[in-house]
């Protein structure tokens, strides 16, 4: 899974992608970097955990998730501001939005205000996508003299009945329910206002409490969700050890660093769960999309599991837990064989049977 965090200038984004990734990208109060970066997070999974510790493997692998920070894009300059080439691929954007106060840093706008930031953001990505698609339009239309082939005439349709009309009205096309076979014609394009779109609300300490009702107040919609944090503590709690971290979470009114919470609303957004090997060379995390078979669960693994794929011996992670060995799980009847249209269930544990 790869994420794209994006925003205005001094929201916080660079503080966030520090955090989540371990860097050290430069967060100066006073000036921004136009430097897009790219690291990686782990995935805190506390089921994962556990396996471990009951396996002591060689090899412990969570999920991963790859974050890309571009540079905060001012007001007005998204067409040219974006870093297109490196948000195109990206399965969602994740804007970060400014909802503290600092007075060395004057808000561009006056004042503080995220529902009106998070629609001015989207006004940007619309504006981007309406550029790129007329040019599209315009190239499909110089083709008309050579004859459009059936695929590029249901291109040019829906671009004109309905993706134009909808930037042109600033409607973000998240919003748009498609066919599936439209999905997947405008997801050729890689379009910003497409993607799903996760809002992060960076808040000051002292207004932690209030985090449902700031998010309340934001225009969510389809192929959006929002969540709280405040940057500046959850760079705190990451610089402290495991120990430590717990009680400086119940100082906060928190149960759990909320940047947990940020990957987990990520993956709900997307779809996204996880499934796990165990063994004692190596227990792993898989990210896999929901309703996804067993075959096509067993080729995220290597393609030969999914080409020679026999059976796949099921067990939920927390019955492998309790019964402590997957012999035991079989002797009771809880380690399952399934065929190859069983669908994956988060938390299952898989142990593959292939022939190749």
């Amino acid at each position: 899974m790869e994420l794209g965090i994006v925003g205005f200038p001094k929201a916080g984004k660079t503080t966030l992608f520090n955090t989540l990734t371990a860097s050290h990208q430069d967060t100066d109060k006073f000036s921004s970097s136009r430097k897009t970066n790219m690291g990686v997070a782990s995935v805190p999974d506390r089921r994962l955990e556990q396996l471990r510790d009951l396996f002591h493997p060689r090899r412990y692998v969570p999920a991963t998730v790859t974050y890309v920070d571009v540079p905060g894009v001012k007001k007005g300059e998204g067409t040219e501001g974006l870093d297109l080439a490196e948000l195109k691929n990206v399965d969602a954007l994740v804007h970060v939005v400014r909802a503290f106060e600092d007075p060395e840093i004057p808000h561009p706008e006056g004042s503080v205000d995220p529902a009106r930031d998070v629609e001015m953001f989207d006004l940007e990505l619309i504006l981007a996508d309406h550029s790129l698609v007329e040019r599209r339009v315009d190239r499909l239309a110089k083709a008309v003299k050579r004859g459009l082939t059936p695929e590029e005439k249901k291109e040019e349709e829906l671009l004109k009945a309905t993706i134009l009309p909808a930037l042109e009205a600033e409607k973000p096309l998240r919003a748009l329910e498609l066919s599936g076979d439209d999905e997947r014609r405008l997801r050729g394009f890689q379009l910003l206002s497409a993607k799903p779109l996760l809002l992060v609300v960076n808040l000051d300490e002292a207004r932690l409490p209030e985090a449902q009702t700031v998010l309340a107040g934001l225009p969510l919609g389809r192929g959006t969700t929002a969540v709280a944090i405040s940057a500046p503590i959850e760079a705190e709690i990451a610089q402290l050890p495991a120990a430590e971290q717990a009680d400086f979470l119940a100082e906060l009114g928190l149960s759990k660093p909320s940047l947990a919470r940020l990957i987990r609303a990520s993956f709900d957004l997307l779809g996204l769960m996880a499934f796990f090997t165990v063994g004692e060379d190596e227990v792993r995390a898989w990210t896999l999309r929901r309703g996804t078979p067993a075959r096509q669960a067993a080729g995220t693994i290597h393609s030969d599991l999914e080409r020679g794929f026999i059976r796949a011996e099921v067990v939920r992670w927390d019955e492998l837990l309790r019964e402590k060995t997957l012999a035991t799980c079989r002797d009771k009847g809880l380690l399952r064989l399934e065929g190859k249209d069983y669908i994956v269930e988060d938390g299952d544990v898989l142990h593959v049977r292939f022939n190749v």
